[in-house]
């Protein structure tokens, strides 16, 4: 199979096929980030489905199978959807995804219509119009590809040059205007840029699969940053190895067409993506969610051995009696009982039962303290709402001032919710000041 593929990268027609599907999953890639995050996914399906009858419409003016005149016809026909849909959204009660999907279906409809009239036309079969359905990149030739190629330097140039601006507009429109940037010359160069990535991809990839070729790689990479730069620089390499991918496959799988194959590439991406990436997959938010309701267990399983301490039962300590407290699974109780032991916080006796060292009863107390002093904090929000609190860990004794502090631990004391356990050897002046209100 590796010698097939060797064998078929040597012919010149499949090198032209491969530079022109790398090309066209890189500017795919770069456009669809500022598509993706500007919540105009469908706009790549419309523009995508409604190139088709200005293709059909450029065949009959022009009577010849000619891709120049097919990408004109078809940024043309895509122009006119875009505008269509934002005169149906400015001045009727129709909204942006109604008028998408009417838009879809009756260019879509009308084109399918034109390509029937030309199939049955004379030498309708020969004009390759069939191939923009589904896409058929092996159709291909060098001028094609030429042609195509650039077109994708022009806009990865655009891109590059206004880069700025179209950020700014993806994020803050209203401060771009503001600053005097014409958003509505900008707004209308990106939309030729969606409607000139989708045309060049049409014979490659088809109407059909267009959108999906868009929106992928721009969904992928968004998983592996936070950066708009990182964002495109990513999304433009998994739609350029998608495009080279796919075309491969597609050389050593016989009867398979590119453009399916190019899009399961970049699906396969997409799924690595989703579950591998370090900060939004889904293996990583696993790993954290099962880190954090150890650390959780940890934690509750230590409270109830200061609550069942803080009763009275200081050295024969129980699983049940800890259980009944707060319930755990057997399996986090374990790792939480081990990690309360390597702490020295609990001693096993022999006969199997635990209990606080003096070590432990310290730490369980500022634990405690911490927790019931958040709990007043709760209770009494709104006197206390200059803190700001949004978890128990952002109440620190030492941050807040005497006054508040003051009157939290007063609560403490008026609610009979004061840590009772504390070594005598280790008396501190917070619990005497507890004493004291």
């Amino acid at each position: 199979m590796l010698g097939e593929l060797m064998l078929q990268l040597q012919n010149p027609n499949t090198q032209w096929v491969l530079l022109g599907t790398m090309l066209l999953g890189m500017t795919s890639g770069v456009v669809g980030s500022f598509t993706l995050l500007r919540k105009q996914s469908l706009i790549g399906d419309a523009m995508a489905h409604s190139a088709l009858p200005g293709v059909c419409i450029a065949y009959l003016l022009y009577g010849s199978k000619s891709l120049i005149w097919f990408l004109i016809g078809a940024v043309v026909a895509g122009l006119i959807s875009s505008f269509i849909i934002q005169v149906m959204i400015n001045h009727s009660r129709i909204k942006e995804d109604s008028a998408l999907g009417i838009i879809i279906s009756v260019f879509f409809g009308f084109g399918i219509v034109l390509l029937t009239y030309i199939q049955h036309n004379g030498a309708g079969n020969q004009s390759g119009l069939d191939d923009f359905i589904f896409g058929q990149a092996a159709s291909m030739v060098g001028a094609d590809v030429q042609l195509i190629m650039m077109i994708a330097f022009i806009l990865l140039a655009i891109t590059a040059i206004f880069y700025k601006e179209f950020k700014l507009l993806t994020f803050d429109p209203q401060f771009a205007k503001g600053i005097g940037i014409p958003s509505a010359f900008f707004n209308g160069l990106l939309l030729l840029l969606i409607v000139c990535s989708v045309v060049i991809g049409l014979q490659t990839v088809g109407v059909v699969l267009m959108a999906a070729m868009l929106i992928t790689p721009a969904i992928s990479a968004r998983y592996w940053t936070e950066k708009l730069s990182s964002m495109i620089i990513i999304s433009g390499f998994i739609g350029g190895f998608s495009g080279v991918m796919g075309t491969l496959l597609s050389t050593i799988m016989e009867g398979m067409a590119t453009g399916p194959l190019i899009i399961v590439a970049a699906t396969i991406m997409f799924i690595i993506s989703l579950v591998f990436s370090p900060k939004r997959g889904l293996l990583a938010k696993a790993i954290k969610l099962l880190s954090l309701r150890k650390r959780t267990a940890v934690e509750q399983i230590f409270l109830s051995f200061y609550d069942v301490a803080e009763g009275g039962n200081l050295g024969d300590i129980t699983e049940d009696e800890i259980l009944i407290k707060r319930k755990v699974s057997s399996s986090l109780f374990q790792y939480a009982i081990s990690v309360l032991e390597k702490k020295e916080y609990i001693s096993r006796a022999k006969t199997g039962k635990w209990m606080l060292t003096d070590k432990g009863i310290e730490a369980g107390f500022e634990l405690v303290l911490q927790q019931r002093l958040y709990e007043m904090y709760l209770m009494h929000e709104m006197e206390f709402a200059h803190l700001e609190l949004k978890t128990r860990e952002d109440l620190h004794l030492a941050s807040i001032s005497n006054e508040t502090k003051d009157q939290l631990l007063r609560l403490l004391r008026i609610h009979d919710r004061v840590p009772l356990l504390l070594p005598e050897s280790a008396i501190s002046d917070r619990r005497m000041m507890i004493n004291d209100l």
